[in-house]
């Protein structure tokens, strides 16, 4: 593989807070690695919410590129607006960017980009090749919506956000009905019985009860919870012998569709899964301990 123009040495972070516990250092050295990138490094570094802007304005130019975590998605968002930077299209459908890029081809010099969107519509299509028609979320924040907004790219039809309080869930509701109008989408208690081909559940491990787990019967479940690992709702999803799609799943596809922008080479996904699949295992380890 031959790096792009230009690209040849470099550096990438990722930013957040907190920020320490991110798996993307692992993802994107591995890839430099079996990509043969011996001239590039990645870092994490602790960037609190209202300092996104200084920090940019501070950016040493061998920083060609930032993977950007809570809470500064909106924020960056923001600012890609008020600087003029190129906004992909799936950064405005989400209301937040997770990608920074410094880009001189890009209006400002840099563009954003949410990679959430096609990494999670990727790693559905790894595991199943079948009907994503109809599609049932656990739960009405971010996250699910960015699975769902990702989940119409592959044919969704009907979407329902199963939540404790359908109201709360609405700006929801309209940013994926804005995404895609053609699209059948609402918000109902968390008890409603929906029928999907695909669950995704966006539920924390220690909130998941026998009523969520019963849903498991979905021909796909999409389990965005990593750690810890199995999750109730995993383990009844392999029980019931459904497809199961993980939150390492989406973070391994997200990672290689950064790497490739930040770097202009291919992203190697199975070197990058191999090492989050061995990072966890470790966390889990040391964990039970």
């Amino acid at each position: 593989m031959t790096p792009a123009a230009g690209r040849e040495r470099g550096r990438a972070l990722v930013i957040g807070d907190p920020v320490a516990h991110s798996l993307s250092p692992v993802l994107h050295r591995a890839g430099y690695e079996a990509a043969g990138l011996s001239g590039w490094g990645y870092e994490h570094q602790q960037v609190p919410e209202g300092a996104l802007a200084a920090f940019l304005d501070s950016l040493p130019e061998d920083v060609r590129g930032l993977s950007v975590t809570m809470p500064l998605k909106r924020e960056l968002l923001g600012l890609a607006r008020e600087r003029g930077w190129g906004v992909s299209p799936h950064a405005e459908a989400a209301s937040g960017a997770n990608t920074w890029v410094r880009d001189p081809a890009a209006p400002g010099g840099a563009r954003v980009d949410n990679t959430d969107l096609p990494g999670a519509a990727a790693a559905v299509r790894e595991r199943w090749s079948g009907a994503v028609e109809r599609v049932a979320v656990l739960g009405g924040g971010a996250t699910a919506a960015s699975v769902a907004l990702a989940l119409t790219d592959l044919g969704a039809r009907a979407i329902s956000f199963l939540v404790r309080s359908p109201e709360r869930a609405r700006a929801t509701v309209d940013a994926v009905t804005a995404y895609a109008p053609g699209v059948g989408v609402d918000a109902v208690d968390l008890t409603t019985g929906v029928p999907a081909d695909v669950l995704v559940s966006t539920v924390p491990a220690d909130a998941q009860d026998a009523r969520q787990c019963a849903r498991a019967e979905a021909p796909v479940v999409f389990e965005v919870v990593y750690d810890p690992w199995p999750t109730p709702l995993a383990a009844a999803a392999l029980a019931q012998g459904s497809v199961l799609v993980t939150g390492l799943d989406l973070l391994v596809h997200q990672a290689v569709l950064q790497f490739e922008q930040f770097t202009g080479v291919p992203g190697p996904l199975a070197a990058m899964r191999a090492a989050g699949e061995a990072a966890v295992a470790a966390r889990r380890d040391d964990g039970a301990r």
